[in-house]
């Protein structure tokens, strides 16, 4: 029996529905590099919210980047659109994309528009523990038609921009109170940064983030996400919560140290890049100081 991918004349269009958050994204590039890589041939686009199109911009992969709207799905006439989300909205692009193939998981809900229905990551990889998103994603192409492989870093695209002296990126914020570490503890973390490993603490935070409390610190909020972009690639560490900005940090190979709240840290750890995971039964708030220091040094980043 062929897989979908053998069903693909050359040249073929292809639509991905890639709909929120920052973290997704950056862990669907994997899963796009497998697909290029097997079938350079096809023409892949990626339907992104606005906020999170610079994750995907520059990517070799890709040769199309498409609002969420129907119409223009449609006019792209994929013959596979693949969905990435699971909703609603992901659902009904989807099925009004004309594409011949329509693929989505097995659990996700609105089953009618997929008559390509993708199994459990465990059963198309043959394991039983808890995937990675990263490998939940990429065993989607996997089942599709594309030989098994390694399972590649995220790869984002952007030129570091010019710094005085080398820096460590700190992301003080998270979505939610259970999954943020105290600025006091951020601020102390700075400090052996700048002091012990001689890289210049630069705080990064949101257009509703409060940072107040870092600005004894070069700090950039509010900045366009290709601007953090930039500002990753030339960096010489991470620091953060869970959240979005660390796993773009990994993209970029970065040595990361991630403080984890309430996320399960199997799923959702740095993918594939030098990294230290913080977390602690009793909550985040439960994290010293000393735990996080110790971990940046185990990463042995210096200037």
């Amino acid at each position: 029996m062929s897989t979908v991918l053998e069903s693909l004349p050359e040249g073929s269009r292809v639509a991905v529905v890639r709909l929120r958050s920052l973290g997704d994204c950056v862990l669907t590039t994997p899963a796009l590099e497998i697909l290029h890589r097997a079938r350079p041939d096809l023409r892949i686009a990626v339907v992104v919210e606005d906020p999170f199109r610079p994750v995907f911009e520059g990517h070799p992969a890709i040769e199309r980047l498409l609002p969420v709207a129907a119409r223009a799905l449609r006019a792209w006439r994929p013959a596979l659109a693949l969905n990435f989300h699971g909703g609603a909205t992901s659902a009904r692009l989807t099925a009004l994309s004309g594409a011949r193939w329509r693929a989505g998981f097995g659990h996700y809900r609105h089953q009618f528009v997929y008559n390509a229905r993708i199994p459990r990551a465990q059963e198309i990889l043959g394991v039983e523990r808890k995937v990675h998103t990263a490998e939940h994603l990429a065993s989607a192409i996997f089942w599709l038609g594309t030989p098994p492989c390694e399972i590649p870093r995220a790869r984002l695209y952007a030129e570091p921009r010019p710094a005085p002296r080398p820096y460590a990126v700190i992301h003080p914020f998270a979505a939610e109170p259970a999954k943020t570490w105290s600025p006091e503890g951020f601020l102390t973390a700075a400090g052996h940064i700048e002091r012990v490993l001689e890289l210049e603490p630069v705080f990064i935070a949101g257009p509703r983030d409060d940072a107040a409390p870092f600005r004894p610190y070069r700090t950039i909020a509010g900045a366009p996400l290709g601007e953090i972009k930039s500002l990753l690639a030339g960096a010489s560490l991470f620091l953060g919560n869970d959240s979005g900005p660390a796993h773009m940090a990994a993209a970029f190979g970065l040595p990361v140290v991630a403080i984890f709240g309430s996320s399960d840290v199997d799923v959702w750890h740095p993918w594939k890049t030098a990294s230290e995971v913080i977390q602690k039964p009793t909550g985040i708030a439960s994290v010293t100081p000393a735990q996080v220091t110790d971990a940046l040094e185990r990463l042995r980043v210096r200037a």
